[in-house]
């Protein structure tokens, strides 16, 4: 009896310890990925491909899954220190946004796809630093972004990587190329400054001339200039004022009274 009973205890052990087994594999049989990520499944070393969103199934042993994030990707690319092509030395940073669009080339074509892609965008950005020209990076902004965009693509492209957007951030400048750039800005601010008072005085000029034509065909206009320039001269009472008295006038007065000659 107590044999029976030894063998009934191994035997539902032995159960017990089957059916531990059996649920592990079946868990590890189950797969579950999100939404925004793919599993790439391989079996037996090799590639099977990717599989997901949702719930699906694997050999267990066999199969082996890596999961893959498809959503865009932030790359904060460190500041780097390159020498623009008119010589001149810079500290430049910039962002990347990237992401997967073959989950089965980012494991199979390169061991870590996001380490690869930083080291890509660091090396470019000098390249790229290197062959422009320092008011090409500080006006053009958005070619040298452009560039830089399709430059990066083009070499992670086998990867299976799509990098959308590449943006230039801080370019810092050294304090003697600051100061040298104040001075030409003020000295451009002083030029269209004089230019803007020699157009203006052209323009008084051409005014002025365009009177002075007008007044000659009055004569009288003259005068009346001349009277009111006194009005606005006496309303300074404080002031002696000495002025000839115009020949127009002596001889209006002279034929009021009868005593201008005929010239001969």
């Amino acid at each position: 009896m107590e044999g029976i009973l030894d063998l009934v205890t191994n035997l539902g052990f032995s159960a017990l310890i089957v059916g531990a087994i059996l649920i592990a594999l079946l868990s590890s049989a189950v797969k579950v990925v999100q939404e925004y990520e793919r599993g790439v499944i391989f079996r037996l070393g090799r590639l099977v491909g990717a599989k997901g969103p949702g719930l699906f199934f694997i050999i267990p042993v066999v199969d082996r899954m890596v999961k893959v994030d498809l959503r865009v990707i932030t790359l904060d690319i460190p500041s780097q220190e390159a020498i623009t092509r008119d010589n001149v030395t810079v500290t430049v940073n910039a962002v990347a946004y990237y992401r997967v669009m073959d989950p089965s080339a980012a494991i199979v074509q390169v061991e870590d796809y996001r380490r690869a892609t930083w080291q890509i965008a660091q090396t470019t950005l000098r390249s790229v630093l290197g062959q422009s020209e320092l008011d090409e990076l500080l006006t053009q902004r958005e070619e040298v972004n452009e560039k830089l965009q399709q430059i990066i693509d083009e070499q992670t492209e086998p990867w299976g990587i799509k990098v959308s957007i590449v943006e230039v951030k801080d370019v810092e400048l050294p304090e003697t190329m600051k100061r040298a750039m104040a001075r030409q800005a003020e000295a451009e601010r002083e030029k269209r400054a004089k230019i803007i008072h020699a157009g203006g005085e052209l323009a008084a000029a051409q005014t002025l001339r365009d009177a002075a034509a007008k007044m000659a065909e009055q004569p009288a206009s003259i005068q009346l200039r001349y009277l009111s320039t006194l009005t606005d001269i006496a309303a300074e009472k404080n002031s002696t004022i000495i002025f000839p008295i115009p020949i127009e006038f002596v001889r209006a007065f002279g034929r009021l009274l009868g005593t201008e000659q005929e010239p001969e």
